[in-house]
C-alpha cells in the first residue's frame, strides 16, 4: 500500500509539472464546458445529470434514502451494499489502478515500436498496405509511418491482443496528428482510423468463450460464428459511413480486392475453428496470440541488428514516450469511468430496460432479446462493465438461455466507443471530434440490430 501511495504521489507531482508548464499544451480538461464543440463533453454531462436525476427520484419518491451514499462511497465488495457496484470514490481508485498497469504495457510496446521505426520496419509495413490505405486515407503521404502503426493496431485487434492494440493505436494517432493542420480538430484520417478501430473487428472472442465455459454453458463456442458475422458487418458499416461522409469511392478495384481477400481469409479461419472444441479454440487462440507477439519482438530486434542501430537506446526513448502518454490519459479515463459508475449505481440502465420491455410488449413482439440489451447499452461505455453485465445475464437466465447467448454476441462484437474516443483523442489533445462519435454509435446500432437478427437465426 505504501508503495502505491508513493507512486501516486510521484504521478501527482508529474501531472502538476506537465499541466502547469507553459511549454506543454495540456492545460485543459476534455470535459471542460468551454469545449462546447466537442460532442463527448455534452454526452458526458448528460450522463451525470441523468444519473443524479434518476437517483433523486428514487431517493425522494421511492424511499431509497441510501442511494446517494452508495453512489459516492459504495464498494462492490461490501456485503451491506445492495447495489453490488463501486461508487464514485472507489471508481477513482480503479481508474488510477488501470493507468498504473497501463504505464508498463505502453512503455514496453511503444519501446519496441520505436526500434521498429528507427530500423525502417514501420515504413516497410506502410509499403505493403499502402495501395489499400492510400484509398481509405487519401490525406496521408505515401510510405508515412502512420500506415504501419495503423496496420499493427488493426492486426492486434483482429487477433484479440488488446494490450498490444492500445499502444499501436496511440502511436498511430500521434503520427496522424503530425499531419493534422488544425491540432484541436480531428482530421479525416483520424476519424476513419478510430471508427474502424471502434468497430472492433475480432477473429476469436476468447474472453466470451472463456466466460461461457466458466459458467458451464453446454457449448461455450456456439457464439463464435455469430460474433464473427456481427463484428465484420460493424466494421464494414463504419467504413461505409465514414467513406460517404468523406466522399471516398469504395468501388475502387484496390478496395474491393482487399475487402474480398479479408473476407475470404475470415471465412477460411472460421471453417477451421468450427472444427475445434472449446478447449481447442482457447489453445489455438492462446498459441496464435502469444506466438505472434513474440514473433513481432524477434523480427523487430533482428531488424534493428541488421540496420545497426542502438537497439536499447531506441527502446528506452520509446518507453519514455509510452510513460508520458499513459500520464496524459489519466484524466480522460477517470472522467469516463466516473460517469459510467454513476449511470450504473443510479439504476438508470434498469429503468431503460424495463421501459423497453413494456414498449415492445405493446406490439406483441418477442421481448427475449431485451434481457440481453444491458450488455449492448453499456458496451460503448466500458468493456469491464459490459463483461459484468454479460456474467449477470448468465447468472440470472442461465448460460444456455437466449438472452445469455445474445449478451455474449454483444460483448464479442464491438469495442468501447466512448473509452476509445476519450483515450485516443485525449492522447493527442483533440478538442473537436466532429462527427466521429455519431459515426461510431451508428455503426454500433447496426451491430446491435445485426446481432439480434443473427441470434434469432442461429438460436431461435
Amino acid at each position: 500500500m505504501a508503495a502505491k501511495v508513493r507512486v501516486i504521489h510521484i504521478l501527482q507531482i508529474y501531472l502538476k509539472l506537465v499541466y502547469e508548464c507553459p511549454a506543454f499544451n495540456y492545460k485543459f480538461l476534455i470535459f471542460n464546458s468551454q469545449l462546447s464543440t466537442m460532442a463527448l463533453s455534452r454526452i458526458w454531462s448528460a450522463f451525470i445529470i441523468i444519473a443524479i436525476f434518476v437517483a433523486g427520484v428514487k431517493c425522494f419518491f421511492f424511499g431509497e434514502t441510501q442511494i446517494f451514499t452508495w453512489m459516492i462511497s459504495g464498494k462492490a465488495a461490501d456485503p451491506a451494499n445492495p447495489l453490488k457496484l463501486d461508487g464514485v470514490i472507489e471508481t477513482c481508485w480503479v481508474a488510477v489502478d488501470i493507468c498504473l498497469k497501463l504505464i508498463g504495457i505502453l512503455a514496453l510496446f511503444i519501446g519496441f515500436m520505436n526500434i521498429a521505426e528507427k530500423a525502417g520496419g514501420i515504413r516497410l509495413l506502410s509499403k505493403v498496405v499502402g495501395p489499400f490505405f492510400s484509398k481509405l486515407f487519401p490525406e496521408i503521404p505515401k510510405n508515412h509511418p502512420s500506415m504501419g502503426h495503423m496496420i499493427m493496431n488493426f492486426s492486434a485487434n483482429l487477433l484479440g491482443l488488446d494490450n498490444a492494440a492500445t499502444p499501436f493505436g496511440l502511436k498511430a494517432m500521434e503520427s496522424l496528428q503530425e499531419l493534422n493542420t488544425n491540432k484541436d480538430v480531428a482530421s479525416n484520417s483520424q476519424i476513419m482510423f478510430l471508427c474502424l478501430h471502434a468497430a472492433g473487428l475480432n477473429l476469436i472472442p476468447v474472453s466470451v468463450i472463456a466466460v461461457r465455459a466458466a459458467n458451464h454453458a453446454s457449448d461455450p463456442t456456439d457464439v463464435f460464428i455469430p460474433c464473427m458475422i456481427v463484428t465484420f458487418v460493424g466494421t464494414l458499416t463504419a467504413m461505409i459511413i465514414v467513406s460517404i461522409k468523406q466522399k471516398i469511392n469504395l468501388f475502387q478495384p484496390v478496395i474491393l480486392l482487399w475487402v474480398l481477400s479479408i473476407s475470404a481469409f475470415i471465412v477460411l479461419l472460421v471453417l477451421y475453428i468450427t472444427r475445434l472444441n472449446a478447449q481447442g479454440i482457447q489453445l489455438f487462440s492462446g498459441q496464435l496470440s502469444s506466438g505472434l507477439i513474440l514473433l513481432v519482438f524477434l523480427l523487430i530486434v533482428l531488424g534493428g541488428l541488421y540496420k545497426k542501430i542502438d537497439i536499447f537506446s531506441a527502446f528506452v526513448d520509446g518507453a519514455k514516450s509510452g510513460f508520458d502518454t499513459a500520464i496524459r490519459i489519466i484524466p480522460y479515463i477517470l472522467g469516463i469511468l466516473v460517469a459510467v459508475s454513476m449511470l450504473r449505481t443510479s439504476g438508470t440502465f434498469d429503468a431503460v430496460i424495463n421501459g423497453m420491455k413494456h414498449f415492445f410488449a405493446l406490439f406483441g413482439a418477442d421481448t427475449r432479446f431485451v434481457d440481453g440489451l444491458p450488455t449492448a447499452l453499456i458496451r460503448p461505455l466500458s468493456g469491464g462493465a459490459a463483461r459484468g453485465m454479460m456474467v449477470s445475464t448468465m447468472t440470472t437466465f442461465g448460460p444456455d438461455s437466449f438472452a445469455s447467448k445474445l449478451s455474449g454476441i454483444f460483448q464479442g462484437a464491438s469495442d468501447t466507443t466512448f473509452y476509445v474516443v476519450a483515450v485516443y483523442f485525449g492522447a493527442v489533445n483533440i478538442k473537436n471530434t466532429r462527427y466521429s462519435i455519431g459515426a461510431m454509435l451508428l455503426a454500433d446500432l447496426v451491430g446491435i440490430i445485426t446481432a439480434i437478427g443473427v441470434c434469432y437465426l442461429f438460436f431461435g
